[in-house]
C-alpha cells in the first residue's frame, strides 16, 4: 500500500516574489513562478503520454497571478501568460517541492541541449 504524501498545511503566494510557499508541518518550501510554469502538469506541457512532454521556454519573467482550491485535493494556478490549465495535486505539489533541485537541474539541463538560454531577469 502506498503511502499518501502530505497535504500542505498552508500555502502562501508571494506575488512580489514570484513565489509559492508551501508548508508542511515542520517541512517549508519556496517555489518560483517560473519553476512550477514549466513543470505545470497540463497536457500542453506533460503531453498525452510518456515522452510527450513539450519543454517550456522563455518563462523566467512568468507571475502567478492567483491560485484557486480545487476540491480537497488539487489547486490551479493562473499564469500570467495566459497558462491555467494544470491542476496541482497534493501529490505533484509535494513531488516538485521535494525533488526541486534534481527536477530543476534536469530542466536546465534541457534547456542547454536544446540551445535555449534562460535570461536574467
Amino acid at each position: 500500500m502506498m503511502a499518501k504524501m502530505p497535504i500542505p498545511t498552508d500555502i502562501t503566494l508571494h506575488q512580489k516574489s514570484r513565489q509559492l510557499s508551501l508548508s508542511y508541518d515542520a517541512q517549508h518550501f519556496h517555489l518560483s513562478a517560473e519553476y512550477l510554469r514549466v513543470h505545470s502538469p497540463s497536457a500542453e506541457v506533460q503531453g498525452h503520454g510518456p515522452g510527450q512532454d513539450v519543454l517550456q521556454t522563455n518563462k523566467e519573467s512568468v507571475a502567478i497571478l492567483k491560485i484557486e482550491p480545487v476540491g480537497h485535493y488539487a489547486i490551479k494556478i493562473y499564469f500570467d501568460d495566459g497558462h491555467d490549465s494544470g491542476l496541482f495535486t497534493w501529490d505533484y505539489l509535494y513531488e516538485l517541492a521535494t525533488q526541486y533541485e534534481h527536477k530543476w537541474q534536469t530542466y536546465l539541463q534541457r534547456l542547454q541541449q536544446a540551445g535555449f538560454q534562460r535570461s536574467t531577469v
